[in-house]
């Protein structure tokens, strides 16, 4: 198994998800794995170590795996089958032993981040499905530069915290920040 990290999320405007980039951690490849919206989110807010006011599911999964004096032992992506990629999670308990149960790679990297988790790929699907680092480098077109006050921004923050938007809030804080020094 390969050892993997994520090395960022972005929008794969195509599909209308977000793609999980996970680079390996001893070489150039990159698996690029399609995410919906709630859970590039959740990775996002794992990834930032956001709190929110209330758990996420992903949150309650962590507690229910500690609530047990489980271990999650490790994340492994370990099939794709028609461009689906598949993941086990190993839970371990001292009561009933290793289990390994069947997961999205979406929730099993969500989960993972929060438990400090090694996230681990299979070499065969790592050999079919990774691209080299240097070809996700975007072609950005130059767009015009829309003028925005800060007192618009902090309206779009308030309400992106009050959607539980908080990958859209953590940018427009880091936006308000930029403007404002």
């Amino acid at each position: 198994m390969i050892p993997v990290k994520i090395q960022k999320i972005s929008y794969h405007p195509p599909s209308r998800s977000y793609a999980v980039i996970l680079k390996e951690i001893t070489g150039k490849r990159c698996l690029p794995v399609i995410v919906g919206s709630f859970e590039a989110q959740s990775i996002a807010l794992a990834i930032e170590t956001v709190d929110t006011p209330r758990p996420l599911t992903h949150d309650l999964i962590c507690d229910m795996i500690t609530g047990i004096n489980g271990e999650l032992k490790t994340v492994k992506i370990s099939n794709l089958s028609d461009g689906v990629f598949y993941a086990k999670m190993a839970l371990e308990t001292i009561e009933i032993g290793e289990k390994i149960i069947d997961a999205r790679p979406s929730d099993a990297i969500a989960v993972a981040l929060r438990m400090n988790t090694p996230i681990l790929v299979s070499p065969e699907v790592m050999n079919e499905a990774s691209v080299l680092e240097h070809s996700l480098v975007e072609n950005k077109t130059p767009n015009k530069k829309v003028k925005i006050s800060v007192d618009a921004l902090k309206e779009k923050l308030k309400s992106a915290i009050e959607k539980e938007e908080y990958e859209m809030a953590a940018k427009l804080r880091d936006k308000i920040s930029e403007m404002e020094s």
